[in-house]
């Protein structure tokens, strides 16, 4: 296969040349491998389902010497409904590009979400909910999920429950704090407390190894 066989992508990265060459076929590997991600094309690759979401569309103003400029600011998440999800928030000075830029670098936050049926009135080996509880804190909010029982459903706020859909969780207990007005952290908190839980089970070797090859 040559390096412009797939809709003109060349790969520029180690990890998105094997990705084109089968050398890497899943997320899992992708992710796995430790080597960083700096491709969207390569989630594109991986994960051709994956829906994208916005959360929030700001306009932010700044002072400079030469006047105000204005950008807007987009949240966005992206994820597949199956166990991955990926966050992020840009800035452009038109909301078409915020809102692509964000999607872009969701794509390049995208985790694996460590899911099951961690609830002691469910039995073992589903993947309706988490396998623990997992917390996670932005700016002043902090979230906390819960798992929670199948046919139970998501008693979260819209914009948790929005990012916990994409992530393929159908059940759980959420609990909020701080200003959770604000989409943007209340947003983080949640993606943080997934990525918690997900590092949770990581062996403390891959890392290293995966903190190694992204410096």
């Amino acid at each position: 296969m040559s390096q412009r066989d797939n809709n003109g992508w060349e790969p520029r990265t180690r990890l998105g040349r094997q990705v084109q060459s089968g050398d890497i076929a899943s997320m899992e590997q992708a992710l796995a491998s430790g080597l960083p991600l700096k491709e969207p094309e390569i989630v594109d690759q991986l994960l051709p389902g994956l829906e994208d979401e916005v959360l929030d569309i700001n306009m932010v103003q700044r002072m400079t010497d030469s006047g105000r400029r204005v950008k807007f600011r987009c949240v966005c998440v992206v994820g597949n409904r199956d166990g991955y999800l990926g966050y992020a928030q840009a800035r452009d000075e038109q909301v078409g590009g915020a809102i692509q830029k964000a999607i872009d670098v969701a794509k390049l936050n995208i985790i694996k979400v460590d899911r099951g049926s961690g609830s002691w009135e469910d039995s073992a080996g589903g993947v309706n909910s988490l396998l623990r509880t997992a917390e996670g804190k932005a700016g002043s909010v902090t979230v906390r999920i819960m798992p929670a029982p199948q046919g139970l459903g998501l008693a979260a706020a819209e914009t948790v429950r929005n990012i916990l859909e994409l992530a393929g969780i159908q059940d759980a207990w959420t609990k909020s704090d701080g200003n959770t007005r604000t989409t943007v952290n209340l947003a983080k908190a949640t993606y943080n407390a997934l990525e918690n839980a997900a590092q949770s089970r990581t062996p403390q070797r891959a890392k290293a190894v995966r903190k190694e090859a992204n410096e």
